[in-house]
C-alpha cells in the first residue's frame, strides 16, 4: 500500500512538473510583439482616453469627476464645505488617492490663479501657480464651493443634454461630458502627456472667445484675429505677437507663443520691479538664474534681487547700481533668463474618442457641433415634457367636461383598484390620464380651476409647435447658442490680463555687451582642467600646476573675445567664449569643465579647438585607423546653443583633432610602433559631422591608431621612409632618430 502511493505521489508529481514545463514554453514561445500588444497596448490607450488628453468640453476625467460631485453636493449654490469632505465624495467617482484629486481641486481654485476662469471658488492657502515652492495647505484646512460660472456648465445637465454612464463600481451615474454653454476648451489651460503623444492647450480671453463663437456661428468665413487677437495667460505678462507665428498655430494647432515678464522702474529707489512673468516659469527659477549670471560676473548691473510677493500680488525687485539703464539691463536679461519664454502650443484634444490635433478655428467648429448637439437633446427633452403633460391636461378635459358623470362612476365603483379602469372605459382615456385625474382633490373640481387647465392646454400646444420649429431649423438651434454666449459676456466680465505688443522686434534688437579684448593664453589638460592666463601673469610664473597623473593636453595663445569649441568623449561638443572664464595663475589647477559646462555624468573633454571665423576644417582621427575631414562651419548655428550633439562619428574612439586652415603633411602612429606619413589632401572633406571618414591606417591585428600630428611638430627626420603615395597604408617601423618623444606622448604639446 504504502509503494502504490509514493507510486501515485511520484506520477502527480510528474504530470505537476509536466504542467509547468509545459507553461514555461508556452510563455518563452509567446512573440514579444503579442505580449506588448495585449499588455501595453491597453494601457496607452487608457492614459490617451481617460487620463491625459481633454475632450470638446475643455476637461480631463479628472476634471469633471471632481466638478460633477461637488454639483451633486449641492456647492454651486450652498456655502463653502472643507476640502478633504470633497475629495473623499469625489473617490466615488475617481478611484485614485486624496492627494491625486486634491491636487485637481487645487489647479481649478481661485487662489491658485492657474485658470484665467477658475472653477472652484476657495478658501484658504491653494498655493500660487507662479511659484515651486509655495506649497498648498492639507485639504482639512481649507475650505470650497463651486465658482457662479459654473451655473453654464451645468445648465443642461439634467435634461438630457449629454449621456450619463455608470461609475466604476455602478453604484451611480456621471457624466461623459459637462455641456458648457462657452467654449471651455480654448478659455481653461491644459497639459497633459499620454503615451506617444501630449497636449498643451494655452487659455484665450473668456469674451473673446464667446465674440468669436458668435461671429464665427453668424458669419463662417469671419476672420478669427480680428476677434481673437491672442492668448491671454492667469499670470498676465506681454504676448510678443508675430502674426504669421499665431495665424500657424490658428491654422495647424501647433507653433510656439513667446511671453515676457512687465515691468516698472523706480527713479527714486533705483529699483526695477518686476509683477507679472511669463505663465510657463516661476519666481524661483527666474531668482536662481539670475543669481547664477551675478556670480558669473555677466549681470554687474545689479546689486540685490528678492522676492517682495505679498497678498497684494506677485512683486519681484532688483536693486541696481548707479548709472545703470534699466531698459537695456530688461533686455538683457529678456534674452538670459526665463523673464522671456516661448509657450509651445499643441492643440491635441478628443474628438469622438480619438485623439487630434486641431487647430483654432476647427475647434470652434466642432465645438459649434457638439454644443448644437447638446441644445437639440435639452429641446427635445423639454418638447417630451411637454407632451407628457398636455397628454394628462386632454384626459383631464375629457373628465371636466361631464365631472358629475365622473362622480357618480368613482361613487359606484366598489373597489379602489376598478377605478382606474373605469375611468378609461367610461370617458375613453388611457392608463396614464386616468390615473392623473384620479389623483385630483375635491377642493380643485370649481369652475376657475377647469378654466385655468383649458387655458393651459393651448398654451403647451404653442410650446410644442415652437419647440418642433426649433428642432427642425437649424438656424433657431444657433440663435439659442448665441443667445446664451452674449449672456456669459454680460454676466461674467473677464477683463484681459496679457498684454499684446507688436513693435517688440526694435525693442528687443539690442547688441550684445561688448568683451574687453586682451592677450590670454589657454591651457587645457588631459583630465579637463582649464586655466586663462594672461601674458602678465605667465611672466611671473609659467610653471603650470597640475594634479597627479595629469598633463598638459593643449595650449593656445589668444585674446579674451575668442569662441571655444570643447569636444568630449560623449560625441558632444560645447561652445563658449574666453571670456566667460575668469582670468587665473600658473599656480592653481583650473577651472574643471565637466562641471564648469555641466556635462552629463561620466562626460570628459577630449580636445580643445579655437574656429575662429569658422573657415578650415577639423581632421578627426579614430582608433581604427580612420580620419574624418569636416568643415568648420558644420559646428556654425543660428541660435546661441550652447551644446551640440553628434558632434563626430561614434563608430571608434576618438584619437586626436587637428584643426586644419590649409592643405599639411601629417603623420599618424600605430600602438605597434609604426608611422605613415600622408597629404592632407588625401583626405576628402564630407559636410555631416558624424561622417566616419576614410580609412588612413591600417592597423595590425590587436593594434590601434595611437596619436597623430602635423609632420612639422613631429621628430620625423627620414620623411621618405613614412611617406605614402596611397591611404590606407601599414606604415613602416619607426627607427631611433624618429622616435624622440613623441611616440611616448605625442598628444602633449
Amino acid at each position: 500500500m504504502a509503494r502504490k502511493k509514493e507510486k501515485e505521489v511520484s506520477s502527480h508529481a510528474s504530470a505537476a512538473e509536466q504542467n509547468v514545463m509545459g507553461l514555461h514554453s508556452e510563455t518563452t514561445e509567446q512573440p514579444i510583439t503579442d505580449v506588448l500588444f495585449q499588455n501595453y497596448m491597453p494601457y496607452s490607450m487608457s492614459v490617451i482616453v481617460s487620463r491625459a488628453i481633454p475632450e470638446i468640453d475643455g476637461f480631463k476625467p479628472s476634471h469633471r469627476k471632481l466638478l460633477y460631485t461637488m454639483y451633486k453636493m449641492g456647492l454651486l449654490t450652498g456655502s463653502r464645505t472643507k476640502s478633504a469632505n470633497i475629495v473623499g465624495q469625489t473617490m466615488r467617482l475617481n478611484p485614485h488617492g486624496d492627494a491625486a484629486i486634491y491636487e485637481t481641486m487645487v489647479r481649478l481654485s481661485k487662489g491658485c490663479e492657474a485658470l484665467l476662469v477658475p472653477f472652484v471658488d476657495s478658501k484658504g492657502n491653494f498655493g500660487k501657480v507662479y511659484s515651486r515652492d509655495m506649497a498648498y495647505a492639507a485639504s482639512r484646512y481649507t475650505e470650497a464651493k463651486l465658482a457662479p460660472i459654473c451655473a453654464e456648465l451645468f445648465r443642461d445637465i439634467d435634461k438630457d443634454a449629454v449621456d450619463m454612464v455608470d461609475n466604476y463600481d455602478g453604484s451611480m451615474k456621471e457624466p461623459t461630458l459637462l455641456p458648457t454653454t462657452f467654449p471651455n476648451v480654448l478659455v481653461s489651460s491644459n497639459m497633459g502627456i499620454a503615451v506617444g503623444m501630449a497636449s498643451n492647450i494655452c487659455s484665450f480671453n473668456l469674451h473673446e472667445v464667446c465674440e468669436t463663437a458668435i461671429a464665427l456661428l453668424k458669419d463662417p468665413e469671419h476672420n478669427i484675429l480680428s476677434t481673437l487677437p491672442g492668448p491671454d495667460f492667469p499670470t498676465g505678462g506681454e504676448i510678443l505677437c508675430d502674426p504669421a507665428a499665431l495665424e500657424e498655430v490658428y491654422k495647424t494647432g501647433r507653433g510656439s507663443i513667446r511671453i515676457r515678464a512687465r515691468w516698472r522702474f523706480l527713479p527714486k529707489e533705483n529699483i526695477i520691479e518686476i509683477y507679472e512673468i511669463p505663465y510657463t516659469t516661476s519666481v524661483e527659477a527666474i531668482i536662481d538664474k539670475v543669481a547664477e549670471l551675478v556670480k558669473a560676473g555677466k549681470l554687474k548691473e545689479i546689486n540685490d534681487m528678492r522676492d517682495e510677493t505679498d497678498r497684494d500680488g506677485l512683486k519681484l525687485a532688483m536693486d541696481l547700481k548707479r548709472g545703470t539703464d534699466p531698459e537695456k539691463l530688461m533686455q538683457k536679461l529678456f534674452r538670459m533668463t526665463p523673464l522671456q519664454d516661448s509657450f509651445g502650443c499643441n492643440f491635441n484634444i478628443l474628438l469622438g474618442g480619438f485623439p487630434k490635433v486641431c487647430g483654432v478655428e476647427e475647434i470652434f467648429r466642432e465645438w459649434t457641433a457638439w454644443r448644437e448637439d447638446c441644445v437639440r437633446r435639452r429641446v427635445y427633452f423639454d418638447l417630451g415634457k411637454k407632451k407628457e403633460k398636455l397628454h394628462l391636461l386632454y384626459g383631464l378635459k375629457e373628465i371636466l367636461l361631464d365631472i358629475d358623470k365622473a362622480i357618480a362612476l368613482i361613487r359606484e365603483t366598489e373597489r379602489e383598484d376598478e377605478v382606474v379602469p373605469n375611468l378609461m372605459a367610461g370617458f375613453g382615456i388611457d392608463q396614464t390620464q386616468a390615473e392623473y385625474v384620479a389623483e385630483i382633490k375635491l377642493r380643485n373640481i370649481n369652475r376657475e380651476y377647469i378654466l385655468r387647465r383649458l387655458d393651459e392646454c393651448s398654451d403647451l400646444e404653442k410650446d410644442i409647435a415652437e419647440l418642433e420649429d426649433t428642432l427642425a431649423k437649424r438656424k433657431k438651434l444657433r440663435a439659442i447658442i448665441i443667445r446664451e454666449l452674449e449672456e456669459i459676456i454680460r454676466k461674467y466680465p473677464c477683463p484681459r490680463r496679457s498684454q499684446l505688443v507688436y513693435d517688440f522686434e526694435t525693442e528687443s534688437a539690442v547688441e550684445d555687451d561688448p568683451v574687453e579684448r586682451y592677450s590670454v593664453t589657454l591651457f587645457l589638460s588631459r583630465e579637463g582642467y582649464f586655466k586663462k592666463i594672461t601674458p602678465q601673469s605667465l611672466r611671473m610664473s609659467s610653471e603650470q600646476k597640475y594634479k597627479e597623473d595629469d598633463a598638459l593636453l593643449r595650449s593656445v595663445e589668444t585674446d579674451n573675445s575668442a569662441e571655444i569649441l570643447f569636444f568630449t568623449d560623449h560625441q558632444q561638443v560645447y561652445r563658449c567664449r574666453a571670456a566667460d572664464f575668469a582670468d587665473t595663475k600658473a599656480s592653481v589647477l583650473g577651472v574643471y569643465l565637466p562641471s564648469q559646462l555641466q556635462m552629463d555624468e561620466g562626460e570628459n573633454v577630449v580636445d580643445m579647438v579655437l574656429p575662429g571665423d569658422y573657415s578650415g576644417s577639423l581632421l578627426f582621427f579614430f582608433a581604427n585607423g580612420k580620419c574624418a575631414r569636416v568643415p568648420l562651419s558644420a559646428y556654425v548655428t543660428k541660435t546661441n546653443r550652447k551644446r551640440l550633439t553628434g558632434a563626430y562619428s561614434d563608430k571608434s574612439p576618438l584619437v586626436r583633432i587637428l584643426p586644419l586652415t590649409g592643405e599639411r603633411n601629417c603623420a599618424v602612429y600605430s600602438s605597434d610602433g609604426r608611422a605613415l606619413v600622408f597629404q592632407s589632401a588625401q583626405v576628402p572633406p564630407k559636410p555631416t559631422r558624424t561622417t566616419q571618414g576614410v580609412a588612413v591606417l591600417t592597423p595590425k591585428p590587436r593594434h590601434a591608431l595611437s596619436g597623430a600630428g602635423f609632420l612639422e611638430d613631429t621628430p620625423i627626420k627620414n620623411v621618405s621612409r613614412y611617406r605614402v603615395r596611397a591611404i590606407p597604408a601599414v606604415g613602416a617601423l619607426l627607427k631611433e632618430e624618429d622616435r624622440g618623444e613623441v611616440q611616448m606622448d605625442l598628444l602633449e604639446e
